[in-house]
């Protein structure tokens, strides 16, 4: 488990840093706020924390700008005195250990995502039970709040699959056949985009291909590649590829030309290099449509928030889960026309709080 102190997790992201003052003692659920902190959000209560986040895999520049952004939420608040990070490497027992390491190490509040969905419960029950604010975010868990953490603080992804089942059906009238590409075995977001997209696309004209709910890629973009190239190779027809982590893609998708087929329609979550690819691709690859949702690397503000609050005594937010609009269509250019800043890196999300800039020093 890697240990941060708030200072060195967000000075590459230009953010002013906290200075370490100890490790307070886990605080109780406040009944009423604290006394306001000057010059802070009303989530940043006048007790001092240690506050914790933890990915269940943190090897791509999304999860990258994530932490970040998690860092810049912490940063608003000084009653926040240490931060530290673990990253689960895609291995769920070391994600296991990490939350219980990052207990006994004097966390007050930690905030997780539990790439690994279930599997994650015991050891968040455990931290829930030991007295340690738990605010597991965007993968469910499965539990219930209040029993085995405090909050889980979702994205609508189904809305995400509503959205994207919408635009198939309206660019796609006469049907198509549609692989889905999702993060580990089990995730609630690949589910829960599922059960959107299939509520939209009721008619038996839009079939389903490749493995079922979706194609595993733990969101690791040497794996997607290699699943995609091996669905190019299987299947003649892919008429839309559906993916809740669009960048992950663009490695692969020169397998459709090398093999004297256009790039089919993506549907699936923003990014600067996905934009980039499609403006140097889209005159070459007539089929080549792309339709994005916001990637939601904000969706960890909100969860930072309500642990933040817990913690240190603040006021709690009202809002329990986390709404990712819509932003690029190239075909309607509605809300916004695909976007491709082509003098900064791909590993940017121009859908995120954080500005593009800031990004990308943090890239650097």
């Amino acid at each position: 488990m890697i240990h941060r102190r708030i200072s060195a997790a967000i000075a590459a992201a230009g953010l002013t840093a906290l200075v370490l003052a100890g490790c307070a003692a886990p605080s109780e659920e406040p009944t009423e706020p604290g006394a306001p902190v000057e010059g802070a959000p009303d989530w940043c209560g006048p007790e001092e924390a240690v506050v914790g986040l933890l990915d269940g895999f943190g090897g791509n520049s999304w999860r990258l700008v994530t932490t970040a952004a998690g860092a810049d939420e912490v940063a608003k608040c000084p009653s926040v005195v240490e931060y530290l990070y673990a990253d689960g490497q895609g291995d769920t027992q070391k994600s296991i250990s990490d939350i219980q390491g990052m207990v006994a190490s004097g966390a007050d509040a930690i905030v997780v995502f539990p790439d690994a969905g279930e599997a994650m419960l015991p050891a968040l029950r455990s931290a829930y039970e030991a007295g340690v604010v738990t605010v597991p975010y965007r993968v469910n868990p499965g539990g219930t709040a209040g029993e085995d953490y405090d909050l889980w603080v979702g994205a609508d992804f189904v809305a995400d699959g509503v959205a994207w089942g919408t635009w198939i059906k309206e660019n796609f009238p006469d049907g198509a056949k549609i692989l889905f590409l999702s993060g580990p075995a089990g995730n609630s977001q690949g589910i829960d985009e599922r059960t959107g997209f299939e509520s939209v696309l009721t008619d038996a004209k839009y079939e389903f291909i490749g493995e079922q709910p979706y194609e595993v890629t733990n969101w690791d973009p040497a794996l997607t590649q290699q699943v995609l190239t091996a669905a190019i190779a299987k299947y003649d027809q892919i008429d839309v590829i559906v993916s809740d982590f669009g960048p992950s893609l663009v490695g692969a998708l020169p397998e459709f030309e090398k093999s004297g087929r256009s790039i089919p329609a993506l549907v699936t979550s923003d990014g600067n290099v996905l934009s980039c690819f499609w403006e140097e691709k889209k005159d070459a690859n007539p089929d080549f449509k792309l339709f994005t949702v916001a990637t939601g690397n904000d969706n960890v503000r909100l969860a930072v928030q309500h642990a933040v609050a817990r913690a240190t005594g603040g006021v709690i937010p009202s809002e329990t889960a986390f709404a990712a609009p819509v932003f690029e269509d190239s075909v309607s250019g509605s809300p916004n026309p695909v976007t491709c800043r082509a003098d900064l890196p791909g590993d940017i999300y121009l859908s995120a709080q954080m500005s593009a800039e800031d990004q990308a020093a943090l890239l650097q």
